[in-house]
């Protein structure tokens, strides 16, 4: 899915436009023991009530593709007729209304979550007209080209609040409220099937994360038996430790900066021609930097083999996976120089006296602890 697909959705998504009914909630404690399970009717809610749950079901649809969103890809043979496409077929199919099939996806997700403390499962099951679009990007309402009938799945942290003074206006006093349990905005959560090129994908699902840091392998594993990219974070710093071992020595300032150069380049090209695709570097894209910056052929045949062990056969990466484009950062165990990314130039490497430094132009003012101090003028005399 792209972001204008998932924004189309979200946008979808609201009490006033789905047609959600209701709403399935298992409450589940440390110990994964089911505390309470619930249906609620949204029509019978309270309107703020009502809001806040489907607040909690977009926040599943937020974040960077890539990062947060992680399209999960089913093999033909599973659609076919794997046990688990085939329930998430069925609870769409009856709209989540079957007690038993609810109960064979939450007893997954139990068993296979890795939550700290208690938590919230949110179930719903949408359907969404989907209206005509003309070439210019305009909507036709009255239009309707299917209609897309999707589940979406939110796990959410329930945490303890403090008790507090709390005022009573009645009294007109304050009085020691009572302690709470507080469901948090979703840790994790998925939608299915996905909503490429406008239309139902039961190839796919999109599955949501909010710690870009940590991996649900088990929770995976269960629900969709798929294969999951490695988590942002993770991907960022084996890009970094692959450049490190497969390029050795040849791995200086000027490779570093020339491929965070070229990549950030790219991700605003990409911006700028609004192209709705994402935006995915290959291998060869790697290479073809390295090449630039007179990498040895050894070391490229190296980086070659070693970037499939890592990622995988010819795997794409997405950019903003593997490089900050609004951060260049040098580090020394006792030193940290933050750099405008578009003035990296600024910054070379030299050997005086066999003694290593790192060289900073500062032709301009510069400041140390908030007081702008000058450097002479004159080249110290060499004796």
């Amino acid at each position: 899915m792209i972001d204008k697909e998932i924004g189309e959705i979200r946008r979808h998504l609201r009490r006033e436009r789905s047609n959600i009914t209701a709403i399935y909630g298992c409450y589940v404690n440390e110990n994964k023991e089911i505390i309470s399970q619930f249906r609620q009717s949204t029509g019978m809610m309270p309107e703020n009530e009502s809001d806040k749950y489907f607040a909690l079901l977009r926040r599943t649809l937020s974040g960077s593709i890539g990062k947060n969103l992680i399209d999960i890809t089913f093999k033909t043979s599973q659609v076919a007729g794997s046990p688990e496409h085939q329930l998430l077929m069925d609870l769409k199919k009856t709209q989540l209304k079957d007690d038993e099939l609810r109960s064979e996806l939450c007893k997954k997700i139990i068993e296979n979550v890795d939550i700290e403390g208690n938590y919230l499962i949110l179930l719903a099951c949408d359907s969404y007209d989907v209206p005509f679009k003309s070439k210019d990007d305009t909507f036709q309402k009255d239009q309707s080209e299917e209609t897309y009938t999707y589940l979406l799945c939110a796990i959410c942290p329930v945490k303890q609040t403090k008790a507090n003074l709390h005022y009573v206006a009645e009294e007109k006093i304050f009085h020691d409220g009572a302690m709470a349990q507080m469901v948090s905005a979703p840790s994790l959560g998925f939608l299915f099937p996905a909503f490429d090129n406008r239309s139902t994908n039961i190839y796919n699902a999109l599955y949501y994360t909010k710690n870009i840091k940590e991996s649900q392998d088990a929770l995976v594993e269960a629900v969709f038996n798929a294969p999951i990219p490695k988590p942002a974070a993770q991907q960022k710093q084996s890009f970094e430790a692959l450049l490190t071992t497969s390029l050795g020595d040849e791995c200086d300032l000027n490779v570093v900066q020339t491929v965070h150069e070229q990549i950030t380049q790219r991700i605003e090209m990409h911006k700028e021609a609004k192209v709705a695709e994402p935006l995915m570097i290959s291998k060869e894209d790697v290479k073809e930097v390295l090449s630039s910056c007179g990498i040895s052929d050894a070391n490229m045949a190296k980086f070659s083999v070693d970037y499939d062990e890592v990622f995988g056969f010819e795997a794409d990466l997405h950019p903003k996976n593997i490089i900050d484009s609004k951060k260049f950062e040098i580090q020394t165990p006792d030193v940290v120089i933050k750099v405008d990314p578009a003035r990296s130039d600024l910054i070379e490497t030299r050997i005086i006296g066999g003694v290593k430094y790192i060289m900073i132009c500062a032709d301009e003012n510069v400041e140390v602890n908030g007081v702008n101090i000058h450097i002479g003028d004159k080249e110290p005399a060499t004796v």
